[in-house]
């Protein structure tokens, strides 16, 4: 039952902001592979929600004309306790009890008291987290001016587990003496316990414009600008852990919204002997947003720093990137600052592996979320005759994830 709650929670938010979205910036499936990089390496369809001065930088010759995603989409799930399955099993017990309270049954309401006594305590301040994205996009390079536009989003949804201590002793009471139980016609409605979702998501429209310079030592520089226009979402929902019922649920009750016009500004420089390095910075979100949820948590949409470096040859390229700024945390979950590095092994133009690794640089001392630390991504892309098969993973202590991306480059 809860399992299917928090599957449409997640779902009416992503509805009700046309795409899936959330505080975590997008990515796509490639930068996913390579540990969430791309500042210095995003190719022109990418670029958009990476850096979108690569849009028009040098890139290989095959890939530099025009690109499409139709669409990326990627997901993450942090699930160590297994919280949808405890709530799951407390229902269980709960109705448990009640058939043995009414067959006046002393025996199976203690073991069922105290069975659902030492479920609650193992729920209390379990937390799942889950993360989901989509985007799409179309790059025009040129040699004049590079066009593309795009739409990209993404969810970050947190749950856990509230018990109360009250629960506990009236539980425990019931394994003293059974006739307490029997004063109670239905124990579900005398529990305080609760089960709560909470999720911010904002989602995304623009067009992006880059300009690249070539200068005196034959070095380029390229700088682009992505104005567009960015809806916020906060949503939380709480209740007791014994009524979540799918029939009560209205999404609207739940949430708040903000929406206005905002832009992502970046820059790229080409160098070295034959122009094999580039260095990358790259503003998201220029203008500082703010959304309140009704309980008045923050949502805080700030702007997001991030630099990188790269080494792209025929057949390889090997990217380190540094996020400058933190991304607050919002729900049950710990505040980030990535440092990553990435990595890609091109096989005749035809099958590209990747690989990276991203460590949270963030200090989460106080952080009662799940914790992010290191993180290993993983992926091939299959691209034969400029049609494009991305499909990458994610693993860490806490998380497993994975992206899938369908496009074309020429």
């Amino acid at each position: 039952m809860m399992k299917s709650r928090l599957i449409l929670a997640i779902g009416l938010v992503a509805a009700a902001s046309q795409v899936t979205a959330g505080p975590q910036s997008f990515t796509t499936a490639r930068s996913f592979a390579m540990g969430g990089t791309g500042v210095a390496t995003a190719h022109p369809a990418s670029a958009s929600t990476a850096n979108p001065a690569m849009m028009a930088m040098k890139q290989h010759g095959w890939a530099d004309d025009f690109g499409l995603i139709l669409p990326s989409v990627n997901a993450r799930v942090a699930d160590e306790e297994e919280v949808v399955n405890q709530i799951d099993d407390i229902q269980d017990t709960i109705d448990q009890l009640d058939a043995q309270i009414d067959a006046r049954n002393d025996s199976g309401i203690r073991d069922s008291a105290g069975r659902l006594g030492d479920q609650l305590e193992e729920l209390n301040r379990d937390t799942m987290r889950v993360d989901a994205g989509v985007g799409l996009s179309l790059a025009v390079p040129t040699s004049k001016l590079s066009i593309g536009v795009f739409t990209a989003g993404s969810l970050r949804a947190t749950a856990r587990g509230n018990v109360s201590e009250d629960d506990l002793a009236l539980l425990e009471s019931f394994e003293i003496d059974p006739d307490e139980a029997e004063k109670f016609d239905n124990i579900g409605d005398v529990l305080d316990s609760n089960g709560v979702i909470i999720a911010a998501a904002y989602a995304e429209v623009g067009l992006s414009l880059a300009k690249a310079f070539e200068l005196s030592n034959d070095n380029i520089l390229s700088v682009g600008i992505s104005p567009k226009y960015v809806e916020l979402r906060t949503f939380e929902y709480m209740q007791e852990v014994s009524d979540f019922e799918d029939d009560d649920f209205d999404a609207d009750e739940y949430q708040t919204e903000k929406s206005g016009f905002n832009a992502d500004l970046g820059a790229a420089y080409s160098f070295g002997e034959t122009q094999k390095w580039t260095a990358g910075l790259a503003v998201r979100n220029i203008v500082p947003m703010e959304l309140d949820s009704q309980s008045g948590r923050t949502f805080e949409l700030d702007p997001k720093v991030t630099a990188g470096i790269a080494h792209a040859g025929n057949m390889h390229v090997i990217t380190a990137e540094l996020d400058l700024t933190e991304n607050k945390a919002f729900g049950y979950e710990d505040d980030t600052q990535w440092a990553a590095l990435g990595a890609e092994f091109d096989v005749f133009r035809a099958v590209q592996l990747r690989g990276g690794i991203r460590q949270n640089l963030s200090s989460n001392d106080n952080n009662d979320g799940i914790e992010e630390k290191t993180q290993l991504t993983f992926g091939v892309g299959l691209s034969p005759f400029g049609a494009h098969l991305e499909i990458s993973g994610l693993v860490s202590d806490a998380d497993v994830g994975g992206a899938i991306e369908l496009g074309a480059a020429f």
